[in-house]
């Protein structure tokens, strides 16, 4: 969720650390009832969020905390720059523009003088954002804007969830995995309740300017997962750019270049990136806790069964 505001060389680590110490004790801001991260978040762009500029051509990717925007984000960045065909000095020019406007990777994070740097930006912008529906800014639903929506099993999500934040240190040090487990299910982290996003977002399930997609068919099969996603926004690629691109955004090539893209705080975005994950800390009681949220409003719903709730989230 985090990258620094300017080049990766700047001590982002350092920078971090003073927004910690900063930041409300339990880490939250909030805004309409809704709970932001403190550390990347400042009141008064939250409040001015809806007077951003959308375009028509920009890419918008969401997605609830830890269900791999990261990764599907430079994705996106990948697919548009072989789209536009860009040389390397080309790529160099806009990664050093976006440098030096501050830009923070999600519309959210940052001051609010960062939605006039982000006017200057070139299209296609790559937009990203942790937020549900009705937070989102207007104005893309008016440009109709097309957007990428991204879902991850909730099980595997509440786990990176918790091993992010305790690495990021954006909780106190003492707080266990059964703590986050209940401020989880029962929303007390930011943005909310996990469950509430896929319900909000079953309501836009038949709009042709939203495509939905998973973590986990990502992952099964990234090749048809970027074909659909460049076919999607209009990118004009060939076979021999998605299978580029396919290799350099896997797991273990965006782990090993890490310091690179994120700088020292890399190390905390890369941990495992697998499926599953959540049955090694899960306890029975947990699990049959998140069945029983999840069964209740979405199970019978078109993007409840999308999940494959049954295939990923059961022993």
């Amino acid at each position: 969720m985090i990258m620094a505001e300017k080049g990766v060389s700047e001590s982002p680590m350092k920078k971090l650390e003073e927004a910690i110490k900063n930041a409300p004790k339990d880490g939250l801001i909030w805004y309409n009832g809704e709970a932001f991260p403190g550390v990347t978040c400042q009141l008064e762009t939250l409040e001015i969020l809806n007077t951003f500029k959308a375009r028509s051509d920009d890419v918008v990717l969401v997605g609830y905390a830890k269900t791999g925007t990261n990764w599907v984000g430079h994705i996106l960045i990948e697919l548009e720059a072989a789209s536009g065909k860009y040389d390397e000095e080309e790529r160099k020019r806009r990664k050093q523009q976006e440098i030096e406007l501050k830009l923070m990777p999600y519309l959210e994070f940052g001051d609010p003088g960062k939605f006039e740097r982000m006017e200057k930006l070139p299209s296609r912008r790559i937009i990203r954002t942790h937020v549900k529906p009705q937070n989102i800014p207007k104005p893309f639903f008016e440009q109709n804007t097309k957007m990428l929506v991204l879902f991850r099993n909730p099980k595997d999500t509440a786990v990176s969830y918790f091993h992010f934040a305790k690495s990021m240190k954006l909780f106190p040090s003492e707080k266990t995995w059964d703590d986050f487990f209940s401020d989880f299910i029962n929303g007390k982290v930011p943005y909310g309740v996990y469950l509430d996003h896929i319900i909000e977002w079953n309501k836009y399930i038949d709009n042709k300017n939203i495509m939905f997609i998973t973590y986990e068919e990502l992952k099964e099969n990234t090749t048809l997962g970027l074909k659909r996603i460049a076919e999607f926004f209009e990118f004009s690629v060939t076979e021999k750019d998605i299978q580029t691109i396919v290799e350099k955004t896997s797991f273990k090539s965006m782990k090993e270049k890490s310091a690179e893209t994120h700088g020292v705080i890399g190390q905390h975005f890369f941990r495992k990136g697998i499926v599953g994950d959540w049955c090694s800390i899960f306890s029975e009681d947990q699990s049959k806790e998140m069945d029983m949220k999840y069964e209740e409003p979405l199970a019978k719903t078109k993007l409840g069964k999308m999940l494959k709730y049954e295939v990923y989230c059961k022993n």
